[in-house]
């Protein structure tokens, strides 16, 4: 079984689906480059999870078709509780299902492990302020695993906002296509359990523009949970446009589409899932192309949640506090969808 010394960081994952097995690729990965890791145990009802089998593929990149690990040197539990208990993990990653996320979060925190949590973190800002209270009072962190804020790309559009090296930010406009996940169907399907599109898959947007932008005054929405399109307003930034559109409504032929379109002063940039590369920065009649960092925002939270447990910082670029706002905007965006009308907030 898998020992490890008291500066590595000792991983467990609970929730072996496609998101389990992303969050252990890219430990694995951080390990790799020298951050201080293992993994060393996972959690799963289902015992052939916890073969280290195979996992299939998500919205973005291919299938995980590698064994993820070898069961002779990590510990399998079936039951969550039973690797809370272990000694050895210092930090979880919570891969489960949604309405499962704040009470294991919760349960973590009073475990002493540091977390981190798949979005979203609960359908109700309710239960997500329930987690505040829980972090505000533990040792160790707690962070959502909102991975655009450190997608490549994304990350680009962020500091061209803040440095201003394009002038004023005009409009932006986001969208993110799909057929909806191919895994665990059953509860995708379910919009009660899964929220939607709106909260599982948009929340990536309105998360980034509060991110980006702090939290609207009112969103203006139209459609409902499986496809919506929804303007957020900001009277403190008068003529700025912040639009997004959200789906998983389109034909699996469509495949998967994750793009902004950001509208600056001197220049416009873009960023396209489905091109390479990536970013296009429009200016002065002529297209460039900055260089990004490799890897994917999966690896970005990772390493970002490791380096602030290793530095004993409690400085997150996302926060559970943060994920109640996120959370009482896509509420209200929800809400508008049913009332026709604009919802402050």
């Amino acid at each position: 079984m898998t020992s490890v010394s008291d500066s590595t960081i000792g991983v467990g994952v609970i929730g072996m689906g496609f998101m389990g097995a992303t969050h252990i690729k890219a430990y694995q990965a951080a390990a790799a480059d020298g951050f201080a890791c293992a993994l060393v145990a996972v959690s799963d009802p289902n015992p052939q999870r916890l073969t280290g089998a195979p996992a299939g593929g998500g919205n973005i990149g291919p299938a995980i078709s590698d064994r993820l690990f070898d069961p002779a040197v990590v510990r399998g539990y079936e039951r969550a509780d039973d690797l809370l208990a272990d000694a050895a993990v210092s930090l979880v990653s919570i891969c489960t299902p949604t309405d499962t996320h704040v009470d294991l979060a919760i349960a973590a925190l009073q475990a002493g492990k540091h977390v981190l949590l798949e979005k979203p973190v609960a359908l109700a800002s309710s239960d997500v302020a329930r987690l505040v209270a829980a972090a505000r009072n533990a040792n160790t962190l707690c962070m959502p695993a909102m991975c655009m804020r450190f997608w490549p790309g994304w990350t680009f559009l962020r500091e061209a906002c803040r440095d201003a090296r394009y002038g004023k930010l005009r409009a932006l406009s986001m969208h993110r296509l799909g057929s909806g996940p191919t895994w665990s169907k059953e509860f995708y399907k379910d919009v009660a359990r899964s929220g939607g599109a709106l909260v599982d898959q948009h929340i990536h947007d309105t998360d980034f523009v509060v991110h980006l932008l702090g939290a609207p005054t009112s969103v203006r929405s139209s459609g409902g949970p499986i496809h919506l399109q929804t303007i957020y307003d900001f009277p403190s930034m008068p003529g700025v446009s912040v639009s997004a559109e959200g789906s998983w409504a389109m034909d699996p032929a469509f495949g998967y589409r994750m793009r902004y379109l950001a509208a600056f002063e001197r220049a416009t940039v873009e960023f396209d899932l489905v091109s390479t590369p990536t970013v296009t920065i429009y200016a002065d009649g002529a297209r460039t192309h900055p260089p990004l960092p490799p890897g994917t925002g999966y690896d970005g939270q990772v390493r970002h949640l490791l380096s602030a447990i290793a530095s004993a910082s409690r400085n997150l670029d996302a926060t559970v506090n943060e994920a109640v706002t996120v959370a009482r905007v896509l509420e209200a965006e929800l809400r508008s969808t049913q009332t026709g009308a604009a919802v402050s907030l």
